[in-house]
């Protein structure tokens, strides 16, 4: 945890918008930086990066997560005696993280503190009085920039437990000729989803996995992304690099630096379609659900190119 605090100082956005933040690096996403995310359509084909929230989702059931339960709380239901009409009605029973998802900033916290100092207390059963997803109303919409570190190696899927370093991103960037800047959302193909998508192997796309290393978090720091999302269930390596230190990247991006994580994102299909024309920015938007409360919600994220 040493470590982990000294990169926290040198990371930390505590107070950079004000002592009463509550969405933090959102912030970055300035009118001019949706506009230069809308100025990416030209096309305008519209990518799905949601999977699909039903009974066949990527969740094993632990930890409280489990898949989405789907019921119909009416069938051949009638408003009145008379006429013909019908209409059915239906309900789902899910945990707001369970497919595709932002973490909202009192996902997780340390030292019994949450982003911007709030007090880890502020969480009870009633939900998160701080730093709730509902902070985040107005959505996440801007450029999105995708760097597809499988392509850039040549392979299908990076193999779990591989940390993503940021000269990994640097030649990614490079490789696609962009630059990820101020405001931006940074989505990262590792293909690691082919593990639930292709293979249908819930235990290896969930137990181990691809990500980003803690060394990234400075890189995502000084390049003052929005929010950071990946095809993968956590955005960093599991096993994270130190055994001691669980799930650094959480604990400094969404703890200290105030950073939006999203996880379990489809990028396959956007992928091929960068690779093919050789574009890898467009407009992004992935507005989250308003729980009241909320520590995560589920989404339908779309890249518009």
């Amino acid at each position: 945890m040493d470590v982990l605090r000294t990169l926290a100082a040198k990371v930390s956005n505590w107070g950079r918008w004000g002592p009463d933040d509550e969405r933090g690096t959102v912030n970055f996403i300035t009118p001019e930086a949706v506009r230069r995310g809308a100025a990416c359509v030209k096309r305008g084909d519209v990518f799905s990066l949601g999977l699909p929230l039903g009974a066949d989702g990527p969740q094993l059931g632990t930890h409280g997560r489990m898949n989405p339960i789907h019921l119909m709380s009416a069938l051949e239901g009638r408003v009145s005696a008379e006429g013909d009409f019908r209409y059915s009605d239906d309900m789902i029973v899910m945990p707001l993280q369970c497919a595709t998802q932002w973490d909202s900033l009192a996902h997780v916290h340390y030292d019994g503190q949450l982003y911007n100092g709030f007090p880890a207390t502020a969480i009870t059963a009633a939900g998160a009085a701080r730093n709730a997803i509902d902070r985040v109303g107005a959505g996440i919409v801007s450029r999105g920039v995708l760097l597809d570190v499988a392509r850039l190696w040549g392979v299908e899927r990076v193999a779990p437990g591989v940390a993503i370093k940021p000269t990994d991103l640097d030649a990614a960037e490079r490789a696609a000729g962009v630059r990820v800047g101020t405001g931006d959302v940074l989505l990262v193909r590792t293909g690691h989803l082919g593990a639930f998508k292709v293979d249908r192997d819930r235990e290896g796309y969930l137990r181990r996995a691809p990500g980003l290393g803690v060394a990234c978090v400075e890189w995502l720091h000084a390049r003052q992304v929005a929010a950071v999302a990946t095809d993968t269930v956590a955005v960093e390596v599991i096993p994270w690099e130190d055994p001691a230190v669980p799930l650094p990247v959480h604990l400094l991006c969404i703890r200290d630096m105030g950073l939006t994580l999203g996880e379990m994102f489809d990028l396959d299909e956007l992928a091929a379609d960068c690779a093919r024309d050789g574009v890898w920015e467009f407009l992004f938007s992935a507005p989250p659900l308003k729980v009241t409360g909320g520590v995560g919600s589920p989404l339908n994220p779309l890249a518009v190119k």
